[in-house]
């Protein structure tokens, strides 16, 4: 049974690191790569608590452990990490007013919990924990990452843009909701 829930503790947060480092491209193989997708950014513990203590991170739960994650990205972290800058500028193209969205920082499921629902339940459970505060969840996807491309854009995400940066083709998304939702 997954249950979904906010990251409040730093052994979650630790939880999230470890199941970053398993889908990061140097510990894939190209097969996994091409069939599992993969994560681009790594963060440090600092870093993802600091994002976590101003808007928290939204956990996949199974066994008392975390089997998946969504995270959160207050506009406020834009200059935190180098290859999500040009994120944040192509957001400024397209997006007014930073105040009513959130970046969904990356998302992640474990392997042997993926086909089950969880990405699924991972941003619907984000949208209904961030909605009084947020209309819309921003993300961008390499257009490499086939499988996020598909997962994403069943959710209703939308493109608003594509743009090539540090040599990659990068898809800027949104979901749109009411708060309240």
């Amino acid at each position: 049974m997954i249950a979904y829930k906010q990251a409040k503790t730093e052994k979650e947060v630790h939880e999230i690191l470890a199941l970053q480092q398993l889908n990061l491209p140097k510990n894939l193989t190209e097969t996994e790569i091409e069939e599992e997708g993969f994560l681009t950014v790594e963060h440090d513990f600092d870093l993802l608590k600091k994002m976590n203590d101003a808007c928290p991170h939204t956990l996949a739960i199974a066994e008392e452990r975390v089997v998946g994650y969504a995270l959160s990205m207050h506009p406020k972290f834009a200059t935190e990490i180098e290859v999500l800058k040009p994120m944040f500028t192509e957001i400024n193209t397209v997006i007014l007013t930073s105040a009513d969205y959130i970046i969904m920082g990356q998302i992640c499921v474990a392997k042997a919990f993926r086909g089950q629902g969880v990405f699924r339940g991972l941003y619907r459970n984000m949208q209904q924990f961030l909605s009084p505060h947020f209309s819309r969840i921003i993300t961008e996807v390499d257009t490499k990452n086939t499988r996020s491309m598909r997962a994403h854009a069943a959710l209703g995400f939308k493109e608003l843009k594509r743009y090539a940066a540090d040599g990659k083709e990068w898809s800027l998304i949104v979901l749109e909701y009411q708060p309240g939702d």
